[in-house]
């Protein structure tokens, strides 16, 4: 079997505050409660942070305050489209988030951005 692999030229943003671009959507559905998602590829010349947002009632404000720190305003009755996200730049704090697995019970560490603000 051949794997194909692919050179990562950036490795994760360090800790703190950075000024990121959006360069890639990409939608799922959680592995767990099957509740729908977007995630969010922000870069910069120090690296990148993958977040995902997911659309529940809980996911609602956190989204909200994502395209109010990129300069989208939502309209009554227009669904916000996720697109419009790429190419957009923001300010993110970075850091590490541990939580306990829903499927087993263990720690789990992931990568996340926060304090979404306009760049």
């Amino acid at each position: 079997m051949k794997i194909a692999t692919e050179k990562e030229d950036k490795g994760f943003l360090p800790d703190g505050r950075h000024l990121v671009e959006i360069t890639a959507i990409e939608e799922g559905t959680s592995e767990h409660q099957n509740v729908p998602f977007f995630a969010a590829r922000m870069e910069s010349a120090d690296g990148f942070v993958t977040q995902r947002f997911y659309n529940s009632p809980a996911g609602h404000p956190i989204i909200l305050s994502l395209y109010a720190a990129v300069g989208i305003q939502p309209h009554d009755g227009k669904d916000l489209d996720t697109k419009e996200l790429v190419g957009k730049h923001l300010s993110v704090e970075v850091s590490d988030h541990s939580y306990a697995d829903p499927a087993t019970g263990n720690e789990r560490s992931v990568r996340q951005a926060t304090g979404f603000r306009a760049a």
